[in-house]
Formats: structure tokens, sequence, C-alpha cells
């Protein structure tokens, strides 16, 4: 136990074998259960959980490959089957140095937060040693999440390094989860329509010889796709269906001005250039105020869904 807490660490593994032995041996005395959820490796993962000979390891397998969401989802329910208070997440490829698990912990249990997550960017030097193109994947990929999740002060989502107590998850409907690399995004927009209280845990990371199974190109053609109706339900849900807001007003409203002005605007452009028309200056005006209005009210909206930030 830490703390009085009795903590479970669930280890999602796929084509892991060389890492996920020494990943669960370093697991810290602390911890109470350590379920490894192999998603229907093809080497030999399953041997080597099996030989790492430790009682507080459960082995389990999907059905079928399902992806790190859904076998850290199948890890999840085991552990609240085991009534553990807090459930950490760590990655069997070794880069998640179990040495700053209390710091995740200590802000669950002493700090009063429903999900911690472990955010490189504040961790020193670990930012300089993160490869270029994750670096940059990671910046864009924070702001869209930042606007469809509505956390805005957290930053590096696709770390997945986390805490989280288990009157949390219990409120989470984990089957809606995304199964596959979006999860960890996932988890903070379900967990905003929960109100939950998130924070950012400055923890390093350690970069070896692991292989990634992420393909940037991918990711970056399919997350943003994912984020567009993830944002729409979180605002409909929060801010029409819950309680009706003024964020909700300024946006839909300055989402119309903004597309007016740009398409009236563009009409009249491409008019012009076809056919000689010189627009007006009233015509010029019709396109330029609801744009600049549009702006405003868009971005008022933002600020306004910032403040509402769970905190």
């Amino acid at each position: 136990m830490y703390k009085n807490r009795r903590i479970a660490v669930v280890v999602p593994t796929y084509n892991e074998a060389r890492h996920v032995g020494g990943v669960l041996r370093a697991a810290p005395e602390y911890v109470d259960h350590v379920v490894a959820v192999d998603d229907c490796s093809t080497d030999d993962t399953p041997s080597a959980v099996a030989s790492v000979g430790d009682a507080r390891v459960v082995a389990l397998r999907t059905p079928e490959n399902q992806g790190v969401g859904g076998a850290t989802m199948l890890g999840y329910r085991r552990a609240l089957e085991m009534a553990c208070d807090v459930v950490v997440k760590m990655d069997g490829d070794g880069q998640m140095s179990p040495e700053h698990m209390h710091l995740l912990l200590d802000a669950i249990i002493e700090q009063g937060y429903d999900y911690a997550k472990g955010n490189r960017f504040l961790a020193g030097d670990s930012l300089s040693r993160m490869p270029r193109h994750r670096l940059f994947g990671n910046v864009v990929l924070t702001f869209l999440n930042k606007l469809a999740s509505g956390y805005w002060h957290v930053f590096d989502p696709q770390n997945g390094y986390t805490a989280i107590s288990a009157d949390a998850l219990r409120r989470l409907d984990l089957s809606s989860i995304h199964q596959r690399y979006f999860f960890e995004n996932d988890m903070l927009i379900a967990l905003n329509f929960h109100n939950a209280r998130v924070r950012d845990v400055p923890v390093p990371a350690r970069y070896g010889d692991e292989r990634s199974d992420l393909n940037p190109f991918h990711a970056g053609l399919t997350f943003p796709l994912l984020f567009i109706p993830r944002f729409w339900r979180r605002i409909y849900q929060k801010y029409v269906l819950r309680d009706f807001s003024p964020i909700a007003l300024f946006l839909f409203a300055g989402l119309l001005l903004f597309a007016w002005g740009v398409a009236f605007g563009a009409y009249h452009w491409a008019l012009s250039v076809l056919t000689e028309h010189v627009a007006t200056t009233g015509t010029v005006m019709l396109a330029v105020l609801p744009l600049i209005l549009g702006f405003q009210l868009i971005l008022q909206a933002i600020v306004l869904d910032i403040q509402e930030t769970p905190k």
C-alpha cells in the first residue's frame, strides 16, 4: 500500500518481450498489483511476463488485438475488480521511470486530483532528448487536445504515464474510450464530461532502443479527425444540454458570422477576378464586419471555456 491506498499498475504490452520483464520487476514495493495485459503479441511477450516470478503480477490477454487503449481498459476493469484505490498506467517499453510514480500518486492522494499525468515538457532536460518529430507532433496535438478536451492547462496529452482514482475511473464509460493510440486524448475528453480535476506532473521520459508502433504520419491525419466530433460533443453536453451557456451562443454565432464573411468575401473576390467587377465599399463591409465580429465572438468563447477548466 501507498499512504493507506491500494495501488494497481496496468501495463499494456504488444511485442515487448525485450522490455516488459524489466518493467514489471521494477514496480515499487508499495504497489499491490501489477496487471500485465498482452494485446495478442506475436513474439515471446507472454513468456517474458510469466518469467517475472512476482506474485503481484496478474497476466491478462485480450481476445484479439485491440490496441493500447483496449488493452488498458481491460487492465482498468481488473484493477477495479481488485478494489484498488488508485490505478497507474505504464507502458511496457521501459520509457517510464518507476521512481517517479510517487509523484503521480501524491497528486491523487494528497492533492485531491482525479487524474494525474506525466508531462515531459516540465521535466528538465527530458525535452532536449525528445526526438524532433515527436516534439513537433506533440505541440500540434496538444493544442488540438486543449480545444477538444477543455483542459487548457494540460500539456503533453500523448504521455501515457498516468494515475487515476478508482472513483473517477468508475464514472467513465470505459467501453466508449478509443481503443488505439488516441485513447490518452480520449481519456481527457471523457474526464471533462464529469468535471474531473486533472494535474500535470513533471516526469522525464527515457529513450532507448525501443520502437514505437505509432506512425506519426498516420496520427497526423487521423487524430485531428477524431478530435472534431469529440469537440462538438463536449460543447453540446456541457454548454447546451446540461446548462445553456453564453459559450455556446458566442461560439455558434461567431462561426456563422465568420463563415458568412469568408464565403461572401471569397465570392465577390472571385467575381472581381473573373468579370473585372469592382466591389463597392458596402460590399466590402458586408464581408469584413461579420468576419471581424465572428472572430471576436469565437475568441471570447475560447476565453470563457478556458475559465471553465476544472482545476
